[in-house]
Parts: structure tokens; sequence; C-alpha cells
């Protein structure tokens, strides 16, 4: 190569130029694959960092929608403004009958010293649960009738849930033990006050309450650790658990045996139970017909008119293996305010004891009133 230019970078032969060339060819292939095996090495170390992150991020999505649901929204009873309206005016009249009649009930029984028995202290003690467990629903359900959007707290969900079963659970074992008052009343008549003492009465109402509160814990026991993060409308205008169970985002076949045996086999084994004492009852009143006969059969009708409405509505709910969307709303309407109410009047209307301790505590109150 002519070196005439006076560089001393050019004034290097043709040989050692290309030596050179060479060379560097090599040394910056060399520094090439270098650089481009660090700069896969480096893409690599991003894209399992990405990868990493992106799973975290995926594994803190899907935690945070498996606790996304903070409330529930009731689908209700119908879209109909008309029969939304009739609805309201049917319910309404109806708990505020509730109300009254389970009220006056438990107030006659406390302050008339003739019907300090332990008939009308379990009746009582009946009345109150009526009178509770229709309070769960009834007035949220009355207020929800002016919201197109019924709504209520998870929390709030679980706590309806547990109130009905506690005071169901409890009244369903008021009913057997009224039932076996009357069994010792008609066939162990002689007998009827050392067994039915007050102690006993007292143990017998603890017990209620002691069952139905262990009857509703056993319920929510696992339901309320379940994750919901899909769906949370609820076919109904309460908390109901077989359709509050059905939101969950996990498998409740076990949960929904469980309910099944709890109250379904209970309600039904409670019932049959029931229904052979009454039968016992009725044969022992026709073997031994007296004068007292016919009190004692008009009384054990209102006993078994009450079983049927309380346990039917139960049993169709909790334990018939077709269930029917409507007749299921039909039977919790049932269920939640209209049974409630026909207690009371089923008792007083049929009791001559009862109206009459009623004509008893209206006539002290006007006395009372007319004092004061």
């Amino acid at each position: 190569m002519n070196g005439g230019w006076g560089h001393p970078f050019l004034e290097i032969g043709d040989e050692e130029w290309d030596e050179e060339l060479s060379e560097g060819r090599q040394g910056w292939g060399y520094k090439l694959n270098y650089i481009s095996l660090h700069h896969k090495s480096d893409s690599f170390y991003c894209l399992s960092k990405a990868s990493s992150e992106t799973v975290f991020w995926n594994e803190s999505t899907r935690e945070a929608n498996r606790s996304a649901v903070k409330e529930f929204i009731f689908i209700g009873l119908s879209d109909s403004k008309e029969l939304q309206i009739f609805l309201f005016v049917f319910f309404l009249v109806f708990y505020v009958g509730i109300v009254f009649g389970n009220l006056l009930i438990v107030m006659t029984v406390s302050y008339d010293s003739h019907l300090h028995s332990p008939m009308y202290f379990l009746l009582a003690n009946l009345s109150f649960a009526d009178l509770c467990l229709s309070s769960v629903t009834a007035p949220k359900t009355i207020a929800d009738f002016f919201y197109t959007r019924k709504v209520i707290s998870v929390k709030g969900c679980f706590t309806q849930i547990f109130l009905l079963h506690f005071f169901g659970g409890s009244e369903m074992v008021t009913l057997v033990a009224m039932a076996f008052d009357r069994y010792v009343a008609i066939c162990k008549p002689l007998s009827y006050t050392t067994i039915m003492c007050g102690n006993v009465c007292v143990g017998i109402v603890a017990t209620a309450w002691g069952i139905g509160f262990l009857h509703s814990v056993s319920q929510l026991a696992f339901a309320v650790s379940l994750p919901f993060c899909g769906p949370n409308k609820v076919d109904s205008f309460y908390c109901d658990l077989p359709k509050v169970l059905k939101l969950a985002c996990a498998d409740t076949y076990g949960l929904d045996i469980m309910v099944i045996a709890n109250s379904g086999v209970l309600s039904v084994c409670s019932f049959v139970l029931l229904i052979i004492s009454y039968g016992i009852i009725l044969l022992t009143i026709q073997r031994r017909p007296s004068d007292r006969s016919s009190k004692a059969l008009s009384t054990l009708t209102a006993h078994i008119t009450v079983v049927l409405l309380f346990f039917g509505p139960c049993i169709f709910i909790y334990a018939w293996p077709f269930p029917i969307k409507s007749l299921d709303k039909f039977l919790a309407v049932f269920y939640s305010v209209v049974t409630p109410l026909l207690n009371p009047i089923i008792y007083t209307l049929r009791n001559t004891e009862m109206k009459t301790a009623m004509r008893r505590l209206r006539q002290w109150n006007l006395k009372f009133l007319v004092k004061s």
C-alpha cells in the first residue's frame, strides 16, 4: 500500500494490513459473540424475571378475585311493579299481625296466673321463636321493595342464615316438647305434675335454644370460609343456605350433603316422630272417652295443624330431592310470614282458656287506662 498519505496507520504493508484485518475480524467476532451471548443471558434473565412477576401478579389477582364478592344481590320474588306493590302490602300486613299476635300470646301467658302451666309456658316460647324467626327476614324484605337493587353484605348474609337456623331449630325442638307435654297430660295424667314440673319446663326450653344454637353453628362451621369470587345473585328474597352455597368458587358437594343431613333429615325425623306421638295420643283418647276428651281433641287438632304448617315447608325446602323454583319461593314466603301468623290464630281461636285470658287482660288494661 502506498504510504504517501503520511498517516502512521496507513504506512503498514498490504500483508500486514491483511494480517491485522484478519486478526481484527477474529477479535471483533469474539467480542460480538461475547456480546451476543451476554445479551442473550440478560434477555433470559429479564424474561425469567418478567415471567415470575407475571405469575405473581396472576396469583395476586386470583386471590383478590376470590375475595372480590363483598355483597350478595337478591333477585327477589318478581320484577313486576304491580306484583311488588301487592307483595309489599302482603308482607307488611302479615308482619304487623305476627308482631301483634305473638306478643299478645307472650304477654297474656306472662300476666295471667291462670295460664301458668307447662303447656302455655311452651306456647309462649313458641310464639317468641315465631316472632324472632319472622323478624330475621320480613323487615328487610319489606324495605327491599323500595329498592331496585336489593343487596346484603356477606357478613349480613351469614348472620341471617345463622339466625334463621337458630330460631328455626329452637322452634322445632319446642314443637317436639309440646307433643311430649300433651302425651304426658293425656296418657299419664296422674304423673303430669311430677314429670312436667317447673324445673323440667325450664330445662326443656333451655335445651331447645341450645340445640338451635348447635344446629346453626354446625350449618355455618365450614360455609363461612368458602371463597366467593364470581356470581353473587341469590335467587330468593333472603339468604337461603343451599342457594348461597351454589355461588361459592369451590366444590360444595360435601357441604350440600351436610346441609341435607343436618336440616332435611332432622326435619323429616322430627316430623315422623311427632306424627307417631300424636297418633298414640289420639288412640288413647278414643280408648278412654271422658268429659275432657273433646277439649283434649281440640287442643291436639291445633297442635297437629301447627306441626304440619311448620314442617311441611322445611321438608320441601331442605329434603325434597326435586326442587321446583316457583314452589320453593312460595314455600319460603309461607314459611317466613304465613306460618308465624297462623300459629297464634290457631292457638287463640281454638282455645277457650286463651280467649278468656285475653278478655281478662283487655279488661285489666281498660281499668288501668281509666285510673291513669
